[in-house]
């Protein structure tokens, strides 16, 4: 199965290691994303996300979302769910 395209990385706040992600496709805790850039790319799962500071487990096609990064990314990269 191909990955799928969830969101792109509007930007990062490195003190804290989120990324703010607009999405294209919903999106849920645990699921397992690959984060592609020009320099990078990395798998992780996703451990938690909020959305103007409350914790949510599920987001939705269009909602603009901060979630914990394992890595450092940048604006413009992309989201992918792996599957």
């Amino acid at each position: 199965m191909a990955d799928f395209k969830v969101g792109r990385v509007t930007h990062y706040y490195d003190q804290i290691g989120v990324a703010v992600v607009e999405l294209i496709a919903n999106l849920a805790v645990g699921e397992k994303v690959k984060v592609t850039g020009k320099t990078h790319e990395f798998e992780m799962i996703v451990g938690s996300m909020q959305i103007e500071h409350e914790t949510i487990q599920e987001a939705k096609k269009g909602q603009i979302v901060g979630m914990k990064v394992e890595q450092p990314v940048k604006e413009g990269d992309e989201l992918y769910r792996v599957g």
